[in-house]
């Protein structure tokens, strides 16, 4: 059994008001432990920076120590690394709890007075320092120890002054009472805290090295695009954004490319031109297992530009941007930082690279140290040196993502499967093929639908590839996270093919490795992607999101983003009429006007039979035989003497 989280935190409060010394100098001496009346040749600096080490590292790659007690600045709890030789030793030798020592000047010569115990109790005194709060001192100390079943608050008291080796007349320096009041019914939990969970409580020392593998948790934006403020927190798993052409879901999805790789994907968000006196800002969180801090980045109007700070406390995953208008970002933090390097950037913020539809096909070549190297070989060539290798993989992989975001095979198209290589006039490459139903069909004949799943497919498959690669390169392990955004899922894909498209990118990483975890943010118009997820909707991990016009007068237009319950419809008409698309019919405009005539009409108390003859030939004209406001409206128009 470990301490909880929770006890942790509450221990570290009385701890605050408790001079340093009495938790580390005091208790470093008596586990040396130091004779009384004598002296003994003892490095006090060294032994305590061993203790600080142990006890006051909570990140053990980093050089700092967390200062728990009292200090003269509470904004800045991380104590560098000279720490025992100068602030701790300036309290051991100069001042009143220096004259608790035997201490020749200048050597490592040390002991306790004969009277030191009173000493420090005057001191303590004067000063109305505290006694020392044995168990909130010994929460701390003992936060990843493994405790036996059973122990109670008292024996975690009880082992503290054992092991510190605390005397009877010491402990009148000690409060060793269990405080009932601050301590949980429950101590213990399962396991040890997390580095992350302490981290939220404490926070993360200066030379904290950037997390990888982080996921967007948090963006604001104010005083840029089309709102005011926008505030988003997008699902772990998956973010749907929907709303009406031109309320920001593309900008939206813009700056969540921006927070996570600190470079745009296209042109970068403008200001809002009213905005000079309320300052345009971008605000963002970017965490992995462990909670990160938010970055706030405000725009240079000298540079005309955003320039978040070099320096992240958590770095991305694999990232894939499929944009509307067919173009894609890849950022790979294991590829683009080693490039970053070679070109002896200062910034050593991995860059994305954005490629247009004919890259993603056809290939790229980029600059680096003055040499052109091929970055990208495209997805024709790729294609066929895949299919070529006697490897599975990665051709095998690329055939299971493929044949996962197929349509239905019940649809016309069938499932997408890649057939053999051919030649086509004019052209000198073996050219990929797809297998449809009616035949083999070089792969730049596709259609639109199928051109963007298939784009879509291999990068995803290409992104993850080289990731492996790279990250065996640089001696790194692959990321375990992956960011996909996509803008208007639905473009170009038959309804059948967008009832199943959002469900299958949801498990594509299954064929990618078991333990990646992905989070998909996904902007759609559409009624059968939203009808498409609500058996797998989960709302511990999804998200629902609307754009509306909340304010619409002369004076200003205001847009706010709503996260809205994911209600499950049923039927795809009702999504129709849900809040998320808000059409009052799921019909024809016209079909709509004739219905809505026609109950204004049976809300008369004598309606005119010629206004009721009208309205039904409107109906007969814009509602289909079988229409379900038929059975409402018959009987209603015969009464009036209508002619049906």
């Amino acid at each position: 059994m470990f301490l909880k989280t929770e006890q942790i935190k509450e221990s570290l409060e009385p701890l605050k008001s408790l001079h340093p010394f009495y938790g580390i100098t005091f208790l470093v001496c008596k586990k040396a432990p130091l004779p009384i009346g004598d002296t003994i040749q003892y490095p006090i600096n060294a032994k305590e920076t061993e203790f600080l080490e142990e006890y006051f590292k909570p990140e053990k790659h980093s050089k700092y120590f967390y200062q728990v007690f009292k200090t003269s600045n509470p904004s800045k709890r991380w104590l560098s690394p000279k720490y025992p030789s100068s602030g701790s030793q300036s309290t051991r030798t100069r001042g009143d709890l220096a004259n608790a020592f035997i201490h020749p000047k200048n050597t490592d010569i040390w002991g306790w007075q004969t009277n030191y115990v009173e000493i420090l109790r005057e001191h303590r005194n004067r000063t109305r320092v505290e006694l020392i709060p044995s168990f909130h001192v010994a929460v701390w100390l003992y936060r990843e120890r493994n405790w036996e079943l059973n122990t109670t608050a008292e024996d975690i008291v009880n082992t503290f002054l054992e092991e510190f080796l605390i005397s009877d007349e010491e402990k009148h320096l000690f409060d060793c009472s269990i405080p009932q009041d601050n301590v949980l019914e429950e101590l213990f939990q399962n396991e040890q805290i997390t580095l992350r969970d302490l981290q939220a409580i404490i926070g993360k020392p200066p030379d904290s090295v950037p997390e990888e593998g982080g996921t967007l948790r948090f963006l604001e934006i104010q005083g840029v695009g089309p709102a005011k403020k926008l505030v988003f927190q997008p699902g772990e798993r998956l973010t749907l954004i929907t709303g009406d052409n031109g309320l920001g879901k593309t900008f939206l999805l813009d700056c969540a490319w921006w927070a996570l790789t600190g470079k745009w994907a296209g042109l970068q968000a403008y200001p809002m031109s009213n905005t000079r006196k309320n300052e345009p800002v971008i605000g963002f969180q970017i965490s992995g297992d462990s909670e990160s801090e938010s970055i706030r980045v405000s725009y240079n109007w000298q540079t005309q530009s955003w320039k978040p700070p070099k320096k992240r406390p958590t770095i991305p995953g694999l990232l894939v941007y499929a944009k509307v208008d067919g173009s894609f970002a890849v950022w790979d933090p294991a590829k683009e930082y080693l490039a970053a390097q070679e070109l002896g950037e200062s910034d050593s913020t991995p860059r994305p690279f954005v490629f247009t539809i004919d890259e993603v096909w056809d290939g790229r070549d980029i600059e680096i140290g003055g040499r052109k190297t091929t970055f990208i070989n495209g997805l024709l060539q790729d294609w066929i040196q895949w299919q070529s290798r006697p490897e599975t993989f990665p051709f095998g992989t690329l055939e299971k993502v493929l044949e996962r975001l197929s349509p239905p095979s019940q649809s016309d198209l069938g499932i997408l499967r890649p057939g053999e290589p051919v030649r086509i006039p004019y052209d000198v490459r073996s050219m990929p093929t797809i297998e449809h139903s009616y035949g083999r069909v070089p792969i730049v004949y596709i259609s639109a639908g199928v051109r963007r799943i298939v784009t879509l497919a291999y990068l995803i498959v290409w992104a993850w590839e080289e990731h492996k690669i790279q990250s065996k390169l640089i001696r790194k392990k692959p990321q375990k996270r992956m960011v996909i955004l996509i803008d208007e899922l639905e473009a170009h894909l038959h309804p059948q093919w967008q009832r199943v498209i959002l469900s299958a990118l949801l498990d594509v990483r299954e064929d990618l490795a078991t333990d990646l975890q992905v989070q998909l943010m996904i902007a759609t118009h559409s009624p059968m992607i939203m009808a498409s997820v609500e058996s797998t909707f989960d709302e511990k991990l999804d998200k629902l999101f609307l754009l509306e016009l909340a304010k619409n007068d002369l004076l200003s237009n205001e847009i706010e983003l709503l996260q809205l319950p994911f209600i499950r419809q049923g039927r795809i008409d009702a999504w129709l009429t849900s809040d998320v698309f808000g059409l009052g019919q799921p019909r024809s405009v016209e079909g709509e006007q004739a219905i809505q005539a026609a109950k204004k009409l049976q809300e008369e108390d004598n309606p005119n039979s010629e206004n009721v003859q009208k309205v039904s030939d409107e109906l007969r004209k814009y509602l289909a035989e079988d229409d379900e406001f038929w059975s409402r409206w018959l009987f209603f128009a015969r009464q009036h003497g209508a002619s049906l």
